[in-house]
């Protein structure tokens, strides 16, 4: 009977690992198994022999309806747990979530931010740029003046020198005129 129920290596069982916490009280679900279990464990050990067949087939029926009920509680915990587990995820799923769309919103104002004084700049530069292109053409103008203005000066001097040099030419004539009608007169 022990070579039918040899266990290999493969098949050994492992156990899921307790947490460090103090065990606490058994769920209500945990003692009614509990229970079970021993009551089980009783009627094995202590066979009546007054058992009969319909009592045999009342316990076994008994007992599969407390396996099912037993998988039902486990199935029932399990998918507490698991929906639990999964309220957790998504509960910080969304926690995650509203942290990054306040840092989004953050790094978009903080972009708005920074274009606007991007534009402010290339405006400034522009206004400078238009400023100094304005002032450059403004002086242009005032050198051409200033130029004309000067080559007219240079014109009006040159026409002021041949005044001056006529203008003593002719007080030298006019001084040769004035003794030879002096002489003449004597």
């Amino acid at each position: 009977m022990s070579s039918l129920y040899t266990r290999s290596k493969e098949y050994t069982r492992s156990r899921k690992a307790q947490p460090d916490s103090p065990p606490s009280s058994p769920s209500p679900i945990a003692k009614t198994l509990r229970h079970e279990r021993l009551s089980r464990l009783e009627a094995a050990t202590n066979p009546s022999a007054s058992d009969s067949y319909s009592d045999r087939a009342s316990s076994r029926s008994s007992a599969y309806t407390r396996r099912e009920n037993r998988l039902a509680a486990l199935s029932s915990r399990a998918e507490e747990e698991s929906n639990r587990d999964y309220k957790k995820l998504y509960e910080s799923a969304l926690s995650e979530n509203q942290k990054l769309k306040t840092k989004l919103q953050e790094a978009q104002l903080e972009l708005a931010d920074i274009k606007s004084k991007l534009e402010k700049a290339t405006q400034q530069k522009q206004e400078k740029t238009s400023d100094r292109s304005s002032m450059l053409e403004m002086e242009k103008r005032e050198k051409r003046a200033l130029e004309r203005k000067l080559s007219e000066m240079e014109e009006e001097m040159k026409i002021l020198t041949e005044l001056k040099s006529d203008n003593q030419r002719l007080k030298d004539e006019n001084g040769a005129l004035i003794r030879v009608i002096s002489k003449l007169s004597k």
